[in-house]
C-alpha cells in the first residue's frame, strides 16, 4: 500500500509513517514520565529516612562513649554534623538521660524536595508525616 503512495524515484518517509512514529514516542513518554517522578520521590524519601536512622545510631554510639565518662550528652541535628546529605534537613535533639533511656525532642528529617517528614521517637522508630 505504501508503494502506491510513493512515486518510483522518491525516497524518505511518508507523512503517515512520521505521524505514527511521533504517536508512539508520545505514548512512551506519557508512560515513562510519571514513573520517573515516582522513582525520584521515593529516592528522596529514602534519603531522609536513611539520614534519620543514621543520626539516631550515631547519637547512640556517641552516648555509649560519653556514658563511660559519666557526663550527660546531647546530640543536636541543627548543627548538621550528623547529616551527610545537603538536601536533607534535620532538626531537634536527642538527650541521654543517664538511666539507659534517651529523649528525642523534636527530631525530624525531610528532603528539601519532598513533603514527607520523618520523626524519630525515643526508641529509634520513625513516624511518617505526609501533609
Amino acid at each position: 500500500m505504501l508503494q502506491k503512495l510513493r512515486k518510483k524515484d522518491q525516497k524518505g518517509f511518508t507523512l503517515i509513517e512520521l505521524m505514527i512514529v511521533i504517536a508512539i514516542i508520545g505514548i512512551l513518554a506519557a508512560i515513562a514520565i510519571p514513573n520517573f517522578l515516582s522513582y525520584r520521590t521515593r529516592g528522596q524519601n529514602s534519603a531522609a529516612q536513611s539520614e534519620a536512622k543514621n543520626f539516631y545510631n550515631a547519637a547512640m554510639a556517641y552516648f555509649a562513649d560519653a556514658d563511660s565518662s559519666g557526663t550527660v550528652a546531647t546530640a543536636d541535628t541543627s548543627i548538621g554534623a550528623y547529616v551527610d546529605d545537603p538536601n536533607v534537613d534535620g532538626t531537634g535533639t536527642i538527650t541521654d538521660n543517664n538511666d539507659g533511656t534517651v529523649t528525642a525532642a523534636g527530631v525530624t528529617f525531610s528532603h528539601t524536595s519532598s513533603t514527607t517528614v520523618y520523626t524519630v521517637a525515643n526508641n529509634g522508630n520513625l513516624t511518617i508525616t505526609t501533609p
